[in-house]
């Protein structure tokens, strides 16, 4: 049962999404609604949301996402999700052997098939919704069946999470070490290696380009031709900089990141400052701007920057051979997989700089037999 003290009061939900909404620059407002099982609040919260940001748009296209495992979906939530046009990422992490490994009830008994009677529900009442899976040790080492499955269940939205975490003994008994802590802590073994990850994604990468550009649409390889092209990436962790991405906690506490809820990352309160105040603070923007200045000299010289751009600085903690600090845990398998996919980023580049569709890529594979 959704424990009590951590609700957000209805006093804080409508603060933080008159404030949200006014702190906007785009006439488009996205709210991404996520952390632990959001489903667990009752359908009473999100409709008192949506009925708050329809007061405070101000003229403005609110969207709403929603993360969760799909566990507690009924017909009427799915019901309320279309009307409100949510989008829906499911957490699944591949085919029931896969996801029943680490995604277990609270009685440690396995999901998977609540998960699938979930999206079931979804697809009967017309939901969009997404996938996003965690690539761990276990999974990671069947890259085709982990994605044949996706395509089997229909699924044309794919976001790969490689899961890295590393443990770090608190005296207030947290165990997850911060990036910017614990030289000493330990890769956590349910982590992937950084050998595994460019493995996975080149596997795959090959599997899509071939068969299913522009019939199935994975979040990390739209985000690589992205930064081929020069433009804005769909996702921050292949961003320039980052800082944009805060979360507020259910007490009113805000932070840097979702990657970045440790006590050393926390900006304020939003009873005592403003959403406006933390993220223009100059701490945040010191935070955003040093995902680019603080990399090491060897990224600094790397020839696939343009494409990582170092990628999450919550991975930054290893060193360079030099003994230079915040090299990336998963460097070599980015490094891997961006010298793997170049001849055919730089034709779909060519072919998107032509207007032409970039799934002309699979004909031009076949006629030169790669």
């Amino acid at each position: 049962m959704q424990d009590k003290r951590q609700i957000m009061s209805d006093e804080l939900l409508e603060r933080f999404i008159k404030e949200y909404i006014e702190c906007q620059t785009a006439p488009e407002v996205l709210f991404t609604w996520h952390g632990g099982e959001a489903l667990m609040l009752p359908i009473s919260f999100y409709k008192k949301a949506v009925a708050l940001q329809q007061q405070y748009a101000g003229g403005r296209h609110i969207e709403n996402a929603i993360q969760t495992n799909g566990t507690l979906l009924t017909d009427e939530w799915c019901e309320f999700l279309v009307q409100n046009n949510f989008l829906v990422g499911i957490s699944i992490d591949g085919p029931q052997e896969f996801h029943d490994e680490y995604r277990k009830s609270r009685t440690r008994k396995p999901s998977f098939r609540n998960v699938i009677q979930g999206i079931n529900l979804l697809n009967k009442h017309g939901v969009e919704w997404n996938a996003m899976a965690v690539v761990n040790d276990f999974n990671a080492d069947y890259p085709l069946e982990f994605y044949r499955f996706f395509k089997e269940i229909e699924c044309r939205y794919l976001q790969f999470t490689p899961i890295v975490e590393r443990i770090f003994h608190h005296e207030d008994g947290r165990t997850l070490a911060s990036p910017a802590e614990g030289a000493e802590a330990e890769i956590a073994d349910f982590s992937i290696t950084p050998e595994q990850w460019g493995t996975f994604l080149c596997t795959i990468f090959d599997e899509w380009v071939r068969n299913d550009v522009g019939k199935v649409f994975v979040q990390l390889f739209d985000a690589t031709l992205a930064n081929w092209m020069g433009v804005q990436p769909g996702i921050c962790t292949l961003a320039e900089t980052c800082g944009h991405a805060g979360v507020m906690e259910f007490n009113g506490d805000v932070y840097s990141c979702d990657h970045f809820v440790f006590p050393e990352y926390k900006l304020g309160n939003i009873y005592t400052n403003s959403l406006v105040e933390m993220m223009y603070s100059e701490r945040q923007l010191t935070f955003g701007a040093n995902k680019k200045k603080a990399l090491p000299t060897t990224c600094q010289q790397c020839d696939v920057l343009f494409a990582c751009h170092g990628e999450c600085p919550k991975n930054r903690f290893c060193r360079t051979p030099n003994g230079e600090p915040g090299l990336n845990y998963l460097c070599a398998g980015y490094k891997k997989f961006f010298h793997h996919v170049a001849p055919y980023m730089d034709f779909m580049k060519q072919e998107l700089q032509n207007e032409r569709p970039p799934a002309n890529v699979m004909q031009w594979i076949a006629n030169n037999r790669l």
